[in-house]
């Protein structure tokens, strides 16, 4: 059996690629990163455009071709079913898929207005109405969840798809300064201190600086 390969883009920036990368952590696959050039016009389109499908995050298994970041993420829970990346309840499973899907083609306005860049941070930024009103309807998202499941994580004790999907936002609340309750200062607290995601943004933060067409998007 081969080695898996993860194509990725910018470990700062990448929003998409920090989800398919997480979900091959949470999965225990072992992977290679290919990492796509600051140069490549790939990246720079996945980034400034916020595409939810490009060519990265792309994964690489046994012969098979995966792209689009939920796609991995179904793909990664058939092949490593007891890592538990969707839940095994049904109803818990079709609420996992619902909010993760909302995620993926949804919050096109924070998406914009609040890009991810881990190491920046914006104190007492000032966020338009129809970004705050995306925020909202997260921070509803996450409450349910870790009402219902009882948390630490979205669908319970464990990190899966659901936590990936939405830990890049998480990053954008801590840039941004975006004011949370207590229980989701919690979750975003917990999803930071997860080891994977400390291995992601200390790679994120040896990154060079200047990207100037992303700047050029602030």
């Amino acid at each position: 059996m081969t080695k898996a390969v993860l194509t990725i883009s910018s470990k700062n920036y990448g929003a998409w690629a920090l989800r398919g990368w997480l979900m091959a952590r949470f999965a225990k696959l072992e992977f290679t990163e290919n990492v796509i050039s600051p140069d490549d016009p790939a990246m720079k389109a996945e980034m400034l455009l916020l595409s939810a499908s490009m060519r990265v995050p792309a994964l690489e298994h046994d012969g098979i071709h995966v792209w689009d970041t939920l796609a991995i993420g179904e793909y990664l829970n058939e092949v490593k079913p007891r890592a538990g990346l969707l839940p095994a309840d049904l109803a818990a499973r079709a609420h996992c898929r619902a909010i993760c899907g909302e995620m993926h083609s949804g919050f096109s306005a924070m998406r914009s207005s609040l890009p991810m860049n881990i190491k920046a941070h914006f104190p007492k930024f000032k966020i338009w109405s129809r970004a705050q009103s995306d925020i909202d309807r997260v921070l509803t998202i996450w409450s349910e969840c870790l009402a219902t499941y009882g948390g630490p994580y979205l669908f319970g004790s464990k990190p899966g798809m659901a936590d990936a999907m939405f830990a890049p936002v998480v990053t954008r609340f801590l840039t941004y300064d975006v004011r949370l309750d207590a229980t989701c200062t919690t979750y975003c607290k917990q999803i930071m201190a997860l080891p994977a995601m400390q291995e992601w943004v200390d790679a994120a933060r040896n990154e060079p600086d200047e990207i100037d067409e992303l700047d050029a998007e602030f």
